[in-house]
């Protein structure tokens, strides 16, 4: 088990985003810990570093995941987002099909075609890096980040999809907009979208963005 010590961080290393979430949920059990962030392929994990030394945190740490990992159960439920493509609320995607040689109804079928999982969240609050993109929509970041881009923007970038819960810069290719509540500041939960929430979009117009 790698394990690394930062001031007082731990970062522990993961086989993947499903591995980073087992442990996390693992460490979030003992109740020991003051914050456990599950990313793509590592766990950080906050201590008091005025109750805790930090050889003894590592090896509390390292004590805790000793017998292993029990990998969390595969959520049964899929949260279904709609999306308005290209237009206004997707600039990017008519440069986007031109790239990968699409029309824009191939690009919506394709990403529209298969189930994902949220691999983490973060970067910004409620950010969600969704997992499962096909391989044949692969594209880097934008050259020139945007200063602005809209609360509820679907954009694509380094083989995932990412999700705006809030209004932020970003770098991702803007490719529609969603009207989903990512983001509720009067819930209980004000970001219901989570590591490892499954999820499938699908298309609608702008008109059922506007209702």
């Amino acid at each position: 088990m790698r394990i690394r010590c930062v001031d007082d961080l731990l970062s522990v290393a993961a086989d993947g985003p499903a591995d980073a979430q087992a442990i996390a949920a693992q460490l979030l059990d003992t109740g020991e810990w003051l914050e456990v962030v599950p990313g793509i392929d590592s766990v950080v994990v906050l201590y008091d570093a005025a109750l805790l030394d930090a050889g003894v945190a590592q090896e509390t740490l390292r004590a805790q995941l000793e017998n292993g990992v029990v990998p969390l159960p595969e959520s049964g439920d899929i949260v279904r987002i709609p999306v308005v493509y290209g237009g206004e609320f997707g600039p990017d995607l008519d440069e986007l099909c031109r790239k990968l040689n699409l029309s824009q109804d191939d690009f919506v079928a394709m990403h529209t075609g298969c189930d994902y999982v949220v691999d983490m969240v973060g970067f910004t609050p409620g950010f969600a890096f969704v997992g499962g993109l096909d391989e044949r929509l692969r594209v880097p970041r934008r050259k020139d980040p945007r200063q602005h881009v809209a609360a509820g923007s679907i954009a694509i970038a380094d083989g995932r999809t990412g999700m705006y819960a809030v209004a932020s810069p970003g770098g991702w290719n803007l490719v529609g907009r969603t009207p989903f509540a990512l983001f509720d500041s009067k819930a209980e939960e004000p970001f219901p979208i989570r590591a490892g929430t499954r999820i499938r979009y699908y298309a609608i117009s702008a008109d059922e963005l506007d209702a």
